[in-house]
């Protein structure tokens, strides 16, 4: 049988290690919770909010998403964005994915942690359970806020310790350097939680070489700008770093002009552990297989190469050494019956 790259993409299993829930906000369900909770939108029509979707760079952007954020008010609300979220991908045959969630964004505008977590959580256990998509969840700082803001926040987290499985950093990048977060992410070390950080994505290769040195990392988010220093891509490759990019949100935001320009399957020749993401797919124009075609295409990718990249998702993923085998063991079987 001949399966074209698309239905090759559109059935492989996959796991997502780079997705702000809140960037899952569908215009649709934007009008349909501010609705709901008497919230005013600035636009007047889901095509006027979609026509809006237009950024220059990553300031504009997170403008929009913080705009749209203060809709949500409930738990119920926080339920059923992550629920719609994960019927989409589900579709997409997604079977496991790592979900950042802002905090800040939504205490600083006195809606209390409590009331995040638990509409999120409660949606990602019925995921597994009626879905079967499994998950892990990671809670963000929004590096423009203070370090000050940061404790705060970690603090609010520890009751929910195990639900939370590591802590990243995100939001405005240039001007807010990881170090500015080194003790707050010593302390959440401390307490048990893994770290990530989103570094390289407008910011220089130096906050990189910041996050693996001063944050202990298990991943960078992006590390698109790894490429501009050469000892940093030879440590990355030697240590099997991974870098979790978004090729559609790298396009939308300007990282890069062109999809053609996109520096992953450079990374992959270099050896560096790379996976495919899709950041905040309701504002970027797509979800994982989007992503996946997006550079299939724009690169002229092999089966080989999409496969390689879906069993990354896996190795780079927090599962266990057992879960990722498994899964990883399943892509093989999906490559060797759909390879021609």
């Amino acid at each position: 049988m001949n399966t074209s790259i698309e239905d090759f993409i559109a059935g492989i299993p996959k796991a997502e290690l780079h997705l702000h829930i809140e960037g899952t906000f569908e215009p649709e369900l934007m009008f349909k919770i501010a609705k709901r909770n008497n919230k005013q939108i600035k636009y007047n029509t889901v095509e006027e909010l979609k026509k809006a979707y237009s950024f220059n760079n990553l300031q504009e952007f997170l403008d929009i998403y913080y705009a749209g954020a203060n809709v949500l008010i409930t738990e119920e609300d926080f339920y059923d964005l992550t629920w719609a979220y994960l019927k989409k991908v589900h579709s997409q045959n997604l079977v496991h994915t790592e979900i950042f969630f802002d905090p800040q964004t939504h205490t600083d505008r006195g809606i209390s942690f409590d009331t995040v977590i638990k509409g999120i959580y409660r949606a990602l256990e019925d995921g597994k359970q009626k879905l079967g998509v499994s998950y892990k969840l990671i809670m963000s700082f929004l590096r423009h806020l203070s370090e000050e803001s940061a404790f705060e926040t970690l603090e609010q987290a520890m009751p929910y310790k195990d639900w939370i499985a590591g802590v990243g950093l995100d939001s405005s990048e240039v001007g807010n350097p990881p170090s500015k977060f080194e003790r707050v992410f010593k302390k959440a070390q401390e307490a048990g939680f893994l770290t990530v950080a989103h570094a390289g994505e407008e910011g220089p290769a130096e906050y990189i070489w910041e996050a693996i040195n001063l944050l202990g990392i298990t991943r960078i988010d992006h590390g698109n700008r790894s490429m501009d220093d050469p000892e940093l891509v030879k440590k990355l490759a030697e240590n099997q770093i991974p870098l979790t990019l978004c090729p559609l949100s790298n396009l939308e935001l300007c990282v890069i002009n062109d999809l053609k320009d996109h520096p992953v399957v450079k990374m992959m020749e270099q050896g560096l552990l790379v996976t495919v993401n899709s950041d905040d797919p309701a504002y970027f124009g797509g979800y994982m297989n989007e992503n996946y075609l997006g550079i299939a295409k724009a690169l002229n990718m092999s089966k080989e190469q999409i496969t390689e990249l879906a069993k990354n998702s896996f190795k780079a993923s927090l599962l266990t050494e057992v879960e990722k085998d498994k899964r990883i063991a399943e892509i093989e079987a999906y490559f060797q019956s759909h390879k021609n």
